[in-house]
């Protein structure tokens, strides 16, 4: 009996063990099929002095492996050992200082080359005690003295000319104040000045791609529906018609005058086909989902080792802390392609980005006092490849009916032939002297059929219709790699369709047809879901205010002696309400003004008790519709709201003020504002 006990006990501990392993291998095989993108591409943040603020405007690699940064402060930092190698930290030397806010150094030619408000500066260390001595100007240009004008270069191009760009000023709406600004400029081996091509708003970034070609990202804003990259050429007129002022001076390639450029508010792609000149962008980054301020660009050639994307660009992008991945091709002669997400969670803005010897990326950073996701004022970061290859979607090509996806890793034949594995709709934007645009003409891209490539590494949509001209989001949330089953790091991109080439259409047969509508997978970022759950600390409060009392611009006829408070809010520079504080009597009827003085869109977003965060963060999950509904989501947690104001507009809103005493607070809601811009409404015991 005892020896039978024994043998019971030991085959009930084997069996144990063995639910148990298999429990582990099944856990195990759930969570390696999820990447992450710190698992692919880590960050190392190179550590910075205490006393130097190292609000980055440029970078620029020196012999001998040295890093030259210059900063919105006029300074010149050279860091030796920026990799950290053998364990040691950097060190900082002061080169230069003493100048004009430098968004741009390059070194070139033997020099230092240092991009000031006003001037292209050469910096010469002379007597070589690792200190400038020398700073001559090498080209200078107008100033208004308006904050918004920001010079930014050089690079090279393929010629050996320097490439500058400058700025509109901002009184209300971008104007050009001073000669040239709104404009990119050559300067010559022997620096005469060419004017080069026009329509720039605020051209923070702009590099060269592997066939020579100029690329520059423009931001949100007036005649500026949403940021992009665009491919520019000689005597082109990028869209802002501030800059044509100057048109008709000597050596302009620019044909096109002011009173050219129709204000009609139709998408910029049809009001080219009737102004001649007119440059659409290459690849426009839509709002809010992929990006709220393009900074610079990196191009991926031979100097940089970061993963199966040579021949791309890296797009970055100040608000958002981050960087998104660009792929290019031509088509009719035309440029045109799609953004993916990169990589996100940089310390601060991201602005500039550039290759270390090792293939690494160095990222220069600054929030500019304008908030930026990554928490830090200013930061430098490092990013490496881990040498894992992401399970990703590496390109997108255009076929006369529809686009081929070309993925880093053979698909799962099964979840890549399922039609509930893609969505493809399409939307763009107004063209018009308003700030920003919402998405207009939105539409679905119904998939008629789909092909696997024999090798498993290309897929391809053939759609019910294409829209050139248009914008097309492509979703693959449900397919799979072949062999482990993985996820995509990220399951979305955003193609911008110039052109619809020519060539040879699919052959619809019963092997690759659609049959019937389907189900669209849901996103599988568990981070997205239950972004409205209450707590009960907040549930009493919101609880009492209908959706329809949250946006009043009457006053009530029941209020037969007015308001018992009228409050006037308006901005400060640097994302700041000009009032942070204020007291309401419970129950009090309220009149309350919004004034919008800033150069960018605002709001005014009243919210329940510890809700600022929460409601900020349910922003940036509204996707392309999020404009067109002020930047409000539907939430209980938000009590009243302003409209999304336009710059020198204003809003008047009436309402009753919650029964409940305690500390609300008040937001502006437009994306990656509400972490700075915000206060605190005091409602009190009536």
């Amino acid at each position: 009996m005892k020896s039978y006990m024994k043998l019971t006990t030991r085959l009930r501990f084997l069996l144990f063990t063995l639910i148990y392993c298999t429990w582990v291998t099944g856990l195990n095989a759930q969570t390696t099929n999820v990447q992450t993108e710190n698992d692919i591409f880590p960050i190392l943040t190179v550590p910075i002095p205490q006393d130097i603020f190292l609000e980055i405007g440029g970078m620029t690699f020196l012999p001998g492996d040295e890093l030259a940064v210059c900063t919105r402060h006029g300074e010149v930092w050279i860091i030796s050992n920026p990799y950290m190698k053998g364990g040691l930290a950097p060190k900082y030397r002061l080169f230069a200082q003493g100048m004009h806010e430098v968004l741009g150094i390059n070194y070139l030619n033997g020099d230092i080359y240092a991009t000031q408000r006003a001037e292209l500066t050469r910096l010469r260390d002379t007597d070589g005690d690792g200190i400038a001595d020398e700073y001559r100007t090498m080209y200078s240009w107008p100033l208004a003295g308006n904050y918004h004008e920001y010079a930014y270069g050089p690079i090279l191009d393929k010629d050996g000319n320097m490439v500058l760009t400058l700025n509109l000023g901002w009184i209300g709406y971008g104007e050009s104040l001073s000669k040239w600004h709104g404009w990119m400029l050559k300067l010559t081996p022997d620096f005469q000045m060419k004017p080069f091509a026009s329509g720039f708003r605020s051209p923070a970034g702009f590099a060269i791609n592997n066939s020579g070609d100029i690329f520059y990202a423009e931001n949100q804003g007036d005649w500026v529906g949403s940021g992009s990259i665009t491919h520019v050429e000689e005597g082109d007129f990028l869209g802002n018609p501030a800059g044509l002022i100057w048109a008709d001076q000597p050596g302009s390639p620019v044909k096109l005058r002011k009173k050219d450029i129709p204000d009609t508010g139709e998408p910029k792609f049809e009001v080219a086909k009737s102004v001649p000149g007119l440059k659409t962008p290459s690849v426009w980054i839509p709002h809010v989902i992929m990006g709220n301020s393009t900074s610079g660009i990196l191009n991926y050639d031979d100097k940089g080792n970061m993963g199966p994307f040579k021949g791309q660009l890296f797009v970055g992008d100040q608000s958002q802390s981050k960087i998104n991945r660009v792929f290019l091709e031509k088509v009719k002669g035309v440029y045109q392609g799609v953004v993916f997400p990169f990589r996100k969670d940089f310390s601060s803005g991201v602005f500039r980005m550039n290759w270390g010897s090792d293939g690494s990326m160095f990222v220069g950073m600054t929030s500019r006092g304008w908030s930026s996701t990554g928490k830090s004022v200013y930061g430098l970061q490092r990013m490496v490849w881990s040498g894992i290859t992401p399970f990703e979607m590496k390109q997108v090509k255009a076929q006369p009916d529809g686009f081929e996806i070309e993925f880093t890793k053979p698909v799962d034949e099964k979840t890549a032939r399922s039609a509930g594995s893609y969505k493809v709709m399409t939307f763009t934007y107004k063209y018009h002297h308003i700030y920003g645009s919402p998405a207009i003409n939105q539409g679905n891209c119904p998939i008629k059929a789909i092909v696997v490539s024999p090798d498993k590494m290309k897929v391809r949509l053939v759609l019910d219709s294409l829209r050139e001209g248009y914008i097309h989001e492509i979703r693959a949330e449900g397919v799979r790699s072949d062999s482990a089953g993985l996820y995509l790091l990220h399951n979305f991109g955003y193609y911008t369709l110039n052109r619809i080439p020519d060539g040879e259409k699919v052959t619809i047969t019963s092997a690759n047809k659609v049959t019937a509508p389907v189900e669209h997978h849901m996103d599988m970022n568990m981070s997205h879901r239950n972004i409205n759950k209450k707590t009960s600390a907040t549930t009493a409060v919101i609880s009492s205010v209908s959706a329809a009392a949250k946006h009043i611009t009457k006053q009530p006829e029941s209020w037969k002696n007015g308001p018992d408070q009228t409050i006037v809010i308006g901005t400060k520079p640097g994302l700041k309400f000009d009032v942070e504080n204020f007291s309401i009597k419970a129950g009090a009827k309220v009149k309350l003004t919004f004034v919008n003085s800033d150069d960018m869109l605002h709001n005014f977003v009243f919210t329940a008790p510890n809700a600022g965060n929460e409601v900020g963060e349910m922003v940036m999950k509204m996707g392309i519709n999020g404009e067109r509904y002020n930047f409000v989501p539907n939430t209980g947690k938000v009590l009243f709201h302003t409209l999304l104001l336009q710059p020198g507009q204003s809003d008047t809103i009436y309402f009753t003020a919650p029964d409940a005493p305690g500390d609300y607070q008040f937001i502006c809601s437009y994306p990656g504002h509400y972490a700075v811009m915000r206060g605190i409404i005091k409602i009190e015991k009536s």
